[in-house]
């Protein structure tokens, strides 16, 4: 029998883990499409000291766990854009991501978001945002070698 998936906000102290789990999975499934030097951008802004510098700016993150392992996580910016959504790999097609999304969507609703979200989707990550409503609004863009889908949710 499987452990029930527990969807709660993310501490400090697991930053570290999440930092780790990001980038495992960028380098997998996102930064193969980028230039040497976008790679090594991508990932430095998205490292530990990045992800604590976004919780002190305000973003909001939760993680799911399994037992005492973390096997997601979501960060939300400005209330409204989706920034971060990764689940480990061997725990992906499970509703895990879906779960956490809708923890986020759910927590920005009650604090007065009552507009569309955003997200900036990888390649790889556009089928499950469209899965969750969004839609591409614009062609991929390219900032300094970072390729991403720019992709809007309107719901009610």
């Amino acid at each position: 029998m499987v452990a029930a998936v527990a969807i709660r906000p993310m501490h400090q102290t697991d930053i570290p883990a999440v930092a780790r789990l990001l980038r495992d999975l960028a380098e997998k499934f996102i930064v193969h499409e980028f230039s040497d030097a976008a790679r090594q951008s991508f990932l430095s802004k998205n490292d530990q000291i990045a992800i604590e510098k976004f919780v002190a700016d305000g973003f909001r993150y939760h993680i799911a766990t399994i037992g005492n392992e973390l096997v997601g996580f979501v960060g939300i910016r400005d209330n409204r854009h989706l920034y971060h959504l990764f689940v480990a790999e061997t725990f992906q097609h499970r509703g895990i991501g879906r779960q956490l999304w809708r923890v986020a969507h759910d927590e920005c609703r009650s604090r007065g978001h009552v507009g569309p979200f955003t997200v900036n989707s990888s390649t790889h990550a556009v089928p499950v945002y469209e899965r969750f409503g969004f839609r591409r609004v614009r062609p991929t863009e390219d900032h300094d070698g970072v390729l991403f889908k720019p992709m809007k949710l309107s719901d009610a």
